[in-house]
This record gives C-alpha cells, sequence and structure tokens, in this order.
C-alpha cells in the first residue's frame, strides 16, 4: 500500500468517529419519535414506549403470492405457533449455525401494514443508542418513495449517501471501504425505477456517477461495495423483482401473534374493563381477529372500539369489516368538523366540502387501486383529477386517512394510512357512482357471459354490480380485489348504509338483491375454485350477513350426521372453510373423522396443507394422491410436521412423486409413516431432509435401503418390515458411525434371531452409537441372543437405556431373564427399563405363530342352535336346539363370541367346514334379534371372514371386500391381530405354508373377543398350534 493512499485512510478513520456520533444524533431525532395513523401536533410518542416487538421468521423463498395479502395473513395465522425460526433485529445478520457462507444481504417480506418501516426505525434507533449492531460504523436508511424522485438524476454512491446524510463529505469520508456500512433499502415495492439485473453495466467505484438505478443494482449484485451489508423491505408481491441469488436472507414479518394482540391493546389504555371487552370481542369475530395480526389493523380498530364503548353509543359493537370502517370513516368526519370546521362531535352530518373531499379521495382511491399503486405522485393525482392543492388540503383535515409524505425535495408523496382503507373508499366510490348514476365502473370492458352485461336490453341494478364486482375479482390473478368485494357487497346492507348518512346521498338495496347476491356467490361456490378464492366468498357472505351455508354444515357436525357422500361443492367448500377457521381440527386432522377417501382426501387437501398432523392412514389413497401431497409439502405456506400415509396403495411411482416434495427446502416434515422402497431411502438420507422420525412398519423396504434410511434419522420404526441377517449388519454398521443420530430404534416382530442380535450387539458396543431405547420385541431371541445383549449394553460404551425383549425366549421360566439381569448389573451398564414379558418357548416359532395364543368359546353366548363338543373346542351347527339356560348374552343368531379378550399381539387358528363366519367383535355387540346391529360385520362393533362355496369375502359395518383367493368347502384359517395398531389379518393355512387372505387396519376403540357364524351344516374347531 502506498504511503499516501496509507495516510488518507488513517486521516478518513479518525475523522469517522466525529460523523458517526453526529449521523446517529440526526437518525435517534429523526425516529426516535413516532405517531400512529398520523402524527398530532405536540403530541409525538417515543417509539420505544409503544412498540411491541413483531413475529420475524426466517423463511421464505421465490414463491410469487398469488392471493390477497388478507389471505396471506390468514394462512400465515394458522403455523404462526409452529416451530420455525424467530429472528430478533439483534441476530438480522448473524449466520445460524450451519449456514456455509455469511450473509451479506437480508430481504424482509410482510404485507401493508405489517411494521416493516416500523421495524427499520427501530434497528436504526438501538443502533444509534449503541444498542445493537455495534459493529456497524455507518448505518444509512434509505426509502425507495425518496430513491424514486431521484429517477433521472446522476450520483455516485458517496454522493448519494451525502445528499440524504449530508456531512460525510465534509468529515472526508471519500470511501466507504474502511467500514462497515449497513444500507437499509425500505419499500422495494414502491420502487419505480427499472431495476434490470441482467443488463445493467457493472460499477465497482463508489466515487463513479451513475444513475440511481444502476448504483442500487451494482450494490445489491455486490459488485459496489462488496463489504457492505443490505437490508431490504418488501411486500410480498414485489419480492421477486430481486433474484434470490442475490439474496443470503429471507425473513418475513408475520405481524402481531394473538399474545401480542393482547399486549398491543392494553398498552393503549389504562381502562381495564374497556381493554377486556375489545380483546374478548376480536376473539369472537375471526374477520377482525385475523385482520388484527396487523398492526395498521389494531389501530384502526381500537380506535372505533375505545371511541363507541367511550361514547356509550347503542346496538351491538361493529363484527365485520365494513362495519369497522364505516365507523372510521365516520369518526375521522367527526374529528374534522371538531378541530377545522368549529362544529361539535354529536352532529352526524357531512358538509358539502367533507363529502366533496371524500368523494375525490374515493376516486384517487379506485383508479389507482386498479393500476396496483399505494403511494402517489403528482402525476399520479393527475390522471385521477386531483391537483396537488387539493391533495395537501385533505391530508391536511383527514389526516388519519391520507397524509402526505415528508420528503427532501419538491416532488410531493401521498398516501392512504393502509391499504385496506384504500380498498374501503375505493368500494365507497363504486358504489355511490353506481347508485348516483347508474354507472358500473367496473364494466370496462365487454364481458364473456352477456347475461351479466349492462346494456340498454337490461336495466343496470345494483346485484349485476355485484356479480360484476365477484367476477372482476376472480380475473384478477393475484386477487388484488378481494377486500375490496368484500367491502363492496358490505356496502350493499341497509345498516351500513345508515352509519354513512350523508356520504352516501342515495340508498339503493334491498332484502332482494341481497338473496340475489348471496345466490349468485353460492353458484360460484359450486364451481371448482382455489381455496383463497372460496375463502374470500365466505368472508364475503359475512359481510352481507348470510351464515346459512356454514351453519348447515356446522350442525350436521354437531349432530354427529355429516355425510360427506352427499355434499354438494359449495358445501365441501363450507367444510374447508369451517375446518381451517378450527384450531382443533387443524392441531391433528384426521380424514377417517371424514371419509377415509381419496375424493374426501382431495377436496379437504387445504386442510390437510394447514393441519400440523394429518392422519391419512388406510384411506385408500394412490399415485393421484401422491402428487397432490407432494405439492403440499413443497409448500412454503405449508404446516404439515406428522404424516400418516400407512396403509394406502401409494405404489413406488406413487413413492418417487411424494419423494419430490421430501426434497423441497420448504417441506418441514418432522414424522413420516409410510411405504419404503429405494427412492424413499436416497431421499430421507439426503442432507435436505427434515424427517427425524420415519416409521415403516409393516412394509419391506429391503436390506439394502435400511443403511440410508437410518443414515440421518432420530427414531426408526420397522417393525413387522421383514428384515434379516443381512439387515442387522447394515444397522450395526449405521450405530457405529460417527455421525449416526439414530437414538431411538424399533426391530419388533422381526425374526432377526440370536444370529442377527449378535450383529447389531456390534454396533451397541461402538462408542460412536448414540442409541436410547431399543425394541427387539418378537424378535425370535432364545437365552443365547440375550446374553449378546447383555454383553453389549454392559460395555463401556453403551447409552442403552429402554429395551424391550417382550414375546422372546430368553430362557426356560424366569432363568434367562434372571441371567440377563445379572449381566445388566455392571456399572457401565445404563439402562432403567427392561421389559421381558409374554415370553415362552412358543416364541421361537417363525413369522405370527409366535403370538399363538388359547381362545376359550364363551358358553353363555352360544346359540341354541350351535352344540359345543371336544371339551369345548368344537362348535357345530344342530337342526334341534340344544337346553341351554337363558341369559343376557346369549345370541339369538347362529353365533358365539368367546370369552378371551385379545390385548398386545394375538393369533389363533381355526379349522372350519361349510359355511361359517370367522370374526372379531368388542363385547358391547347386540345379543338379541336378528337384525345388523346382531350379525357380525354388518356393523361398526365387529369383522368378520366368511369361508362360504369356495370362496373368501370380509365385511365391516355392512360393506362388502369380495376376495380372490379360493378356500374350497373346508380347511384352516389363521387369524392375527395387533391390537396397538389396528391391524387385523386373516391367513390360509396348509401344512407346510401361510397365503394371506385379507387385512384390514384400523384403530380399535374397545377389546375385542374372538367370534364366529355356523350356519346349516356347517362347524368350526379351535385348533391347537
Amino acid at each position: 500500500m502506498k504511503q499516501e493512499e496509507l495516510a488518507e485512510r488513517l486521516q478518513s478513520r479518525t475523522k469517522a468517529h466525529p460523523y458517526q456520533r453526529e449521523l446517529k444524533y440526526k437518525l435517534k431525532k429523526k425516529f426516535q419519535c413516532v405517531s400512529e395513523g398520523v402524527a398530532k401536533a405536540g403530541s409525538p410518542t417515543l417509539l420505544k414506549e409503544i412498540f411491541t416487538e413483531l413475529y420475524i421468521t426466517e423463511g421464505g423463498g421465490g414463491e410469487v403470492n398469488q392471493e390477497h395479502e388478507v389471505i396471506q395473513i390468514e394462512t400465515a395465522s394458522r403455523r404462526s405457533d409452529t416451530a420455525e425460526r424467530a429472528i430478533t433485529l439483534e441476530e438480522l445478520f448473524k449466520a445460524p449455525p450451519g449456514r456455509p457462507r455469511p450473509i451479506r444481504t437480508v430481504m424482509t417480506k410482510g404485507v401493508a401494514g405489517i411494521g416493516k418501516t416500523l421495524l427499520t426505525h427501530k434497528f436504526t434507533v438501538d443502533w444509534a443508542e449503541d444498542k445493537a449492531q455495534q459493529e456497524v460504523h455507518y448505518t444509512f436508511p434509505l426509502t425507495f418513495r425518496e430513491l424514486n424522485v431521484l429517477r433521472g438524476r446522476s450520483f455516485s454512491l458517496v454522493g448519494l449517501v451525502d445528499h440524504f446524510f449530508s456531512g460525510s463529505k465534509e468529515a472526508g469520508i471519500c470511501s466507504f471501504q474502511d467500514f462497515l456500512v449497513l444500507f437499509i433499502l425500505d419499500g422495494l415495492d414502491e420502487c419505480r425505477l427499472p431495476l434490470d439485473f441482467l443488463s445493467t453495466q457493472t460499477l465497482t467505484d463508489v466515487s463513479e456517477s451513475t444513475s440511481v438505478e444502476v448504483l442500487l443494482i451494482n450494490l445489491i449484485r455486490g459488485e459496489l461495495l462488496p463489504s457492505a451489508l443490505l437490508w431490504i423491505t418488501t411486500r410480498p408481491a414485489a419480492a421477486n423483482q430481486i433474484p434470490p441469488e442475490f439474496v443470503d436472507m429471507v425473513t418475513e414479518v408475520r405481524g402481531f401473534t394473538d399474545l401480542q394482540k393482547e399486549e398491543y391493546f392494553r398498552r393503549r389504555s389504562t381502562d381495564k374493563e374497556q381493554v377486556s371487552r375489545i380483546i374478548s370481542h376480536i376473539r369472537t369475530c375471526r374477520s377482525l381477529h385475523i385482520m388484527c395480526h396487523i398492526p395498521v389493523f389494531c389501530w384502526i380498530t381500537a380506535t372505533v372500539l375505545e371511541d363507541m364503548l367511550k361514547s356509550r353509543e347503542e346496538g351491538e359493537l361493529p363484527r365485520t369489516l365494513t362495519q369497522i370502517y364505516s365507523h372510521y370513516v365516520v369518526l375521522q368526519n367527526k374529528v374534522k368538523m371538531v378541530k377545522f370546521d368549529g362544529g361539535a362531535a354529536t352532529d352526524p352530518h357531512w358538509s358539502p366540502q367533507s363529502r366533496e373531499m371524500m368523494e375525490s379521495l374515493g376516486k384517487l382511491a379506485f383508479e389507482q387501486l386498479q393500476k396496483g399503486k399505494l403511494i402517489f405522485y403528482e402525476s399520479d393525482l393527475t390522471e385521477s383529477g386531483m391537483d396537488l392543492r387539493a391533495a395537501s388540503v385533505c391530508s391536511g383535515v383527514f389526516t388519519q386517512v391520507f397524509r402526505e409524505e415528508s420528503s427532501l425535495y419538491q416532488d410531493k408523496v401521498f398516501t392512504f394510512i393502509h391499504l385496506s382503507l384504500q380498498e374501503f373508499l375505493a368500494a365507497l366510490h363504486v358504489h355511490q357512482t353506481f347508485i348516483s348514476s347508474k354507472v358500473n365502473l367496473l364494466e370496462h370492458k365487454p364481458r364473456k357471459k352477456k347475461s351479466f352485461k349492462m346494456s340498454t336490453f337490461q336495466k343496470p341494478t345494483l346485484n349485476l354490480l355485484h356479480q360484476s364486482a365477484v367476477d372482476e375479482a376472480f380475473q384478477s390473478p393475484n386477487g388484488h380485489l378481494d377486500l375490496f368485494l368484500r367491502f363492496l357487497l358490505g356496502l350493499s346492507l341497509p345498516t351500513n348504509q345508515r352509519l354513512l348518512q350523508g356520504l352516501l346521498t342515495q340508498t339503493g338495496s334491498d332484502s332482494q338483491t341481497n338473496q340475489r347476491t348471496v345466490k349468485y356467490i353460492k353458484e360460484k361456490l359450486s364451481e371448482s375454485l382455489s381455496t383463497e378464492r372460496s375463502i374470500n366468498l365466505f368472508h364475503c357472505l359475512n359481510e352481507v350477513n348470510d351464515h346459512s351455508l356454514l351453519e348447515q354444515i356446522q350442525e350436521s357436525m354437531r349432530s354427529g350426521h355429516l355425510s360427506t357422500e352427499k355434499l354438494s361443492p359449495a358445501q365441501w367448500s363450507a367444510l374447508v372453510f369451517i375446518l381451517l377457521s378450527s384450531q382443533e381440527h387443524l392441531d391433528v386432522f384426521d380424514l377417517k373423522r371424514f371419509s377415509p377417501s381419496e375424493e374426501a382426501f382431495l377436496k379437504l387437501l387445504p386442510v390437510v396443507k394447514a393441519s400440523k398432523k394429518a392422519e391419512l392412514s388406510s384411506c385408500g389413497l394412490s399415485e393421484r394422491s401422491c402428487a397432490a401431497l407432494s405439492s403440499v409439502l413443497s409448500s412454503q405456506s405449508s404446516s404439515v410436521k406428522h404424516l400418516d400415509l400407512s396403509n394406502n396403495h401409494l405404489q413406488d411411482s406413487g413413492v418417487k412423486l411424494l419423494c419430490e416434495g421430501l426434497k423441497s427446502p420448504h417441506c418441514k416434515l418432522d414424522y413420516l409413516r409410510s411405504v419404503g422402497g429405494a427412492s424413499l431411502a436416497a431421499t430421507l438420507s439426503s442432507n435436505s431432509s427434515s424427517v427425524r422420525e420415519l416409521d415403516l412398519s409393516y412394509n419391506h423396504p429391503g436390506d439394502s435401503a435400511v443403511k440410508l434410511l437410518s443414515q440421518r434419522l432420530n427414531t426408526l420404526r420397522m417393525s413387522s418390515c421383514g428384515l434379516s441377517e443381512r439387515s442387522c449388519a447394515a444397522l450395526s454398521s449405521v450405530l457405529s458411525s460417527q455421525s449416526s443420530s439414530v437414538k431411538h430404534l424399533d426391530l419388533s416382530n422381526n425374526d432377526l434371531q440370536d444370529s442377527g442380535v449378535k450383529l447389531l450387539c456390534e454396533g451397541l458396543k461402538s462408542p460412536h452409537c448414540k442409541l436410547d431405547s431399543l425394541s427387539l420385541s418378537g424378535c425370535v431371541i432364545t437365552e443365547v441372543g440375550g446374553a449378546f445383549l447383555a454383553a453389549a449394553l454392559s460395555s463401556n460404551s453403551s447409552s442403552v437405556r429402554e429395551l424391550d425383549l417382550s414375546y422372546n425366549h430368553p430362557g426356560d421360566s424366569d432363568s434367562g431373564v434372571k441371567l440377563l439381569c445379572e449381566g445388566l448389573k455392571s456399572p457401565h451398564c445404563k439402562l432403567d427399563s427392561l421389559r421381558a414379558d409374554h415370553g415362552g418357548e412358543q416364541r421361537i416359532k417363525a413369522g405370527v405363530r409366535k403370538y399363538f395364543c388359547h381362545i376359550h368359546l364363551d358358553t353363555n353366548s352360544i346359540n341354541r342352535k350351535l352344540r359345543l363338543s371336544d371339551n369345548n373346542r368344537m362348535v357345530t351347527w344342530v337342526e334341534e336346539e340344544e337346553l341351554y339356560p337363558d341369559h343376557q348374552d346369549r345370541f339369538d343368531i347362529n353365533q358365539v363370541l368367546c370369552s378371551t379378550g385379545l390385548t398386545g399381539h394375538c393369533y389363533w387358528e381355526v379349522e372350519w367346514n361349510g359355511d361359517v363366519y370367522i370374526a372379531v367383535s368388542y363385547r358391547g355387540i347386540r345379543r338379541k334379534g336378528d337384525s345388523n346391529d346382531c350379525l357380525f360385520g354388518f356393523n361398526n362393533q365387529s369383522w368378520r371372514l366368511r369361508c362360504y362355496k369356495g370362496f373368501y369375502s370380509f365385511i365391516h359395518n355392512n360393506m362388502f371386500t369380495s376376495i380372490s383367493c379360493p378356500c374350497g368347502s373346508s380347511g384352516r384359517v389363521g387369524v392375527y391381530v395387533d391390537c396397538p395398531d389396528g391391524r387385523l389379518s386373516f391367513y390360509k393355512v396348509s401344512s407346510d405354508s401361510m397365503t394371506l387372505i385379507h387385512t384390514v387396519c384400523t384403530s380399535f376403540t374397545d377389546t375385542l373377543y374372538p367370534g364366529f357364524g355356523i350356519w346349516f351344516g356347517s362347524s368350526v374347531y379351535l385348533s391347537p398350534l
């Protein structure tokens, strides 16, 4: 480095300290005081006194949101308490563990009014007060509103900074390369500069002059001042203006959580009773509760409700958005009358001047909303027929409706205090224009449907205006007219029109108008709509006070008579809306509560997406469902963390589709129960997989997949997976690996035998093994395998604390268990829990036969046409009735129940002849009569397999399943029940093989008992094994 350059840098750093102090002083003075809504002259409020922490999360990406921001808030509110990484302002530029590169550029997304700008102010004040980010030498907060007015002018980066933050040049700072500088660029969505990242020339010299947009592009690309930090804020729809490769971390401001909403209201007022009423009221109004995630809406709502409670106005508090905003506009007119017109607050009339101003603002609001503009320069005002003087007057008197932004330049910038207020005034303008002149401002082009076209042949009506508004909102690609539509329909209610009396010079609706509008919305709900469109239409129905569709479904759900087979498309939409509004259903969504079918799954997919836990086992799902699920898991807004897909016919092709979703960086899945295979194993072993708990019970992933599957999981359950000795070798290798993370391993109901256990124990002895619990229940382990385990668990490196050896044979009587326990007395053994129940010699048989149990017929239940013999093990149909005593448990039809209740794993075999039913049933099945409530299989209390005329058939709850497996006129059937897992299987048994006939998977809610039905000339015999 040349001596002159070194001297220049040293001199620059010496001068930096006084300028830094000056900059901090100016920024603190500028941002430390704020006002909600607009400033009240002479009464500034300290930011730290009203600032409520916002919920900020790491997340988000390149997704372009295709719905209105209010719908985005509604979606986000359903997942605000999921396990996402919350970000504090202090952590904004700190890379989390595992991130390969430092964070230079942070983009923070959030809907309008959520608090992004206030967040940047709080950050700046904290820095200026030496409370945060002290490693940063200079913080320069800029807004795109300010940068827009510099379009066409040339600056160097040094010159641009000095232009906004005077004094840097005088301080001798001609290069920022010696300092850590942070640029805050607030409001990317308001940028009107052409940001062309592909073709803009490269600029690296901070002293070279060029256009503002070239400076910004090179600064963001990291070519200009690569050492600088950047914080960019934006509404979600504009986030894609910056290519994702130039953003190191995306965060999202979710606004207030439920607790923060309440904290906000309590901070506003010392009147505890009033605050309690406000909080209570908002909790009961879903649309208000959702909107209160937005701080500005909290302020608007509080302003209205506090005024109503203070003035003791009669009538119900507002429950809809239209009511809130109507009250708000009326209240602002009262403020104007008192403060500027010399009137009284009780004067209900709008002056001609006030009405004219509000109509001008409504026209501006509507025309700029159509163009997607939220800030207005002089050219925008001119387009809408308003001059600068008129705009300044409006902002001066309706201070909490429309405001003029402070600027360093002559170019003035105007904006409504929030997008939702612009949308309300736009709807008011469209409604009033139609009522006064019959002009439909939404009919700017011919409509495809002539029936809704207003022409000389069709008298224009308010109902047709509403229909055209619905159609127009549907045509919007990003739903930007959704809230406008709610307001427009809400303004048709006479109650809202009376509230705005004086501003609305005429009224123009009746009950028939609203009925026709409601009918049209319900017709729309019967069409194939996106979730967002359906949700908004239900909010529209709420605005016009029609709850009939929702009440139908809610009543059916309360009565327990909801039949999804009979639901119309509109009713399906209503069910989705109700479930999305219910936290109970979003915690755990069980498809079987509605209909265990693929059709129901696809209809309720939005609910699955919003749920934390999705129970979809045994629902007839196929490859088609996997494609839909993959889309859900890939979505940034998905909340699913627990997914059970067991016992569905997904096939390999379906699993491959599912894996595409599992690979997504947005996938939040933590627990998965599904079918296995090579594709799933490869996906879950990748670094991108979030799944930490996998249950593949009753699948056969294959030995080669076992090693891959266990590499990154914390919990792996592979019960009844047909695992072999080779699988144990693979698992042992994983447990011995330094990178192993498996803490819980379930290998139950696999015939591993002693040889497999020996291999597994090699991994258990490894110092790298992190296993905490191990289940080897039903693994055909003898005393030999027990000795291997005792040696491994008493080794110096063993970490296992829980061991399940139930349903094994570790030795005769208790001797084997005693020997095992002796070995486990080692001071190195960490075992806290050992299960060795249900042992015995029969446990070393292969397959399900190890679970053989003796069952006994209940003689009090046997029908009189059935005869017992062979020590009550044989049941035969007879023509003459037996002389059994009367008993309340005796069946009136040819059936008998066993007295043996089934628990855990049970297996028994039956020899049959003729026409018989082999069943399991709850003990509470009806005994008297011959109705379906008494007959095995024809009710929800029992499951049965029928063996008759060479074929098997299965029935449960009066639903038949035909089975292709032939059976002859007699034979032997084995029955296996896994009570905890809800699995019932029937096997065709021969002398040397077992063939699966049928398996059903369900949830058993009570103790099961074996049962039999025996008909003319038939018999059953309870076989010993």
